[in-house]
């Protein structure tokens, strides 16, 4: 199982939950009183870091290894590695544990979470300089994505990858159906027709729908992703650069809308199916296609399924994906020691520059210069998508806005209709537009001033 598909599964927690279940499983550093910060020194004068990250499954395994690794490398470090639930309930003790004084060294954010998440309150600022005597340059990372760690002139945010949604298809379905070049590789899809051409021509093949998505279950959040994905290709956007202000465009929005509700009524796609289905039914090895982010990538090679990966095809004009980012963060501390500092510092570009391992995964690697070494490109499917990193699309800078967001989770539900039928494109247009509205009306609850990247 993999970071994003954990928390749409697991029952909602209120806040006096969230602090008992929580609270064994951060052991060490649990939350306890406010305002006295931790000591910088461990054991035999070892300096102290604690990291939080929320990476499950096939993920927290590389995790592990990575922080094992660094552990053994560096053992003038006493490394305390917490994983925490993914998805609300993370996010809401990351937010107490900073505001509260006893905050991890380094945490993981998805970097379109940041705007909402108290740069410079809960938040401290990276020291690039210090990056940089380390080997990790501002120059190594593509420029937009580092640009979203930015508020204010000041990075408080280093991206780790960017994880988009893909097009997984399965090869010998896709051969029988003539889809294949004399590489082996799907030959290239230019636009919606020539999409539902490639669906009907596999349906003719298998007799089944020819691609399967998520479509409805709790939290279901990929019918939003997938929407995001082709709306982007259109150019338009949700919310303003700001994150203040309702930017939908009716007539791209209906135009993505209507595309995703004749996928279902003309038997395309698998109407109802929720995350654990969706995958089940590619698995099965008769679905040609499976939307969805790169992360599944360990599930399908360990059931040994002929598949590939490529990005998602350029259906409505521009190249682009919808798309998250891993990034670290240095939660607020009243009284952060050089020590400590030098050691978030040193631990983020030692993952960074081993970000390799974490690849294999399925995550597009950031940092650049893992994406031209050569046994990078010998990974495969991984390597197959990693162009996407130029064009891959993160919400604008909003409060409600990332993974796990309400934004997610509300627009998700509301587009499961139209996917489902229970919605028209038009109604559910209106639908979003008035949730869009409320958030937007809604205070921040972290209280941060507004998104906006410098």
């Amino acid at each position: 199982m993999n970071d994003e598909r954990v928390e749409r599964h697991e029952p909602r927690l209120t806040r006096r939950k969230l602090i008992a279940a929580t609270g064994a499983a951060a052991g060490a550093v649990a939350l306890g009183a406010a305002g006295c910060a931790a000591p910088s020194f461990g054991a035999e004068g070892r300096t102290r870091m604690r990291y939080w990250h929320l990476f499950g499954g096939g993920d927290g395994a590389n995790m592990t290894a990575l922080v094992d690794a660094f552990a053994e490398e560096h053992p003038g470090i006493e490394l305390e590695a917490t994983q925490l639930q993914w998805g609300t309930p993370y996010y809401t003790k990351l937010g107490m544990a900073g505001a509260g004084g006893r905050a991890p060294e380094v945490a993981v954010l998805h970097l379109a979470r940041l705007a909402g998440f108290g740069p410079g309150r809960l938040l401290d600022p990276f020291d690039l300089d210090r990056l940089g005597e380390l080997g990790v340059g501002t120059d190594q990372f593509p420029e937009e994505i580092l640009k979203r760690g930015a508020v204010d002139g000041k990075q408080y945010a280093i991206p780790l990858d960017t994880h988009p949604m893909v097009l997984y298809y399965n090869t010998d379905v896709c051969e029988k159906a003539g889809l294949l070049g004399d590489d082996g590789k799907l030959r290239p899809i230019g636009s919606a027709r020539e999409f539902t051409d490639a669906l009907r021509a596999a349906k003719k093949v298998t007799g089944v729908p020819a691609v399967t998505s998520e479509t409805t279950g709790p939290d279901c959040t990929t019918p939003w992703r997938l929407f995001a994905t082709f709306y982007s290709q259109l150019g338009g956007t949700v919310l303003s650069a700001d994150g203040r202000r309702l930017t939908l465009d009716d007539a791209k929005a209906l135009e993505v809308l209507d595309f995703m509700a004749g996928l279902t009524t003309d038997g395309l796609m698998v109407r109802r199916v929720d995350y654990p289905g969706s995958i089940g039914v590619f698995n099965a090895g008769k679905t040609a296609f499976h939307l969805n982010g790169e992360w599944e990538v360990s599930t399908f090679t360990a059931a040994k399924l002929p598949f590939s990966m490529t990005r998602v095809p350029a259906l409505f004009g521009r190249p682009t994906a919808q798309a998250d980012c891993h990034s670290f963060v240095l939660p607020h501390q009243e009284d952060r020691s050089d020590a400590a500092t030098e050691a978030a510092h040193a631990f983020v570009a030692w993952m960074l520059q081993h970000s390799l391992d974490w690849a294999k995964g399925g995550h597009v690697p950031a940092y650049l210069p893992t994406l031209d070494d050569p046994a990078y490109l010998e990974l495969e499917p991984q390597s197959e998508y990693r162009s996407v990193i130029d064009d891959v699309v993160l919400d604008q800078p909003a409060w409600f806005a990332g993974s796990a967001s309400q934004m997610w989770i509300q627009l998700g539900a509301v587009f499961s209709g139209v996917l489902t039928g229970s919605r028209s494109p038009s109604d559910a247009l209106r639908e979003a537009k008035k949730r869009l509205r409320k958030l937007l009306d809604t205070p921040d609850p972290l209280g941060s001033a507004g998104g906006g990247a410098a």
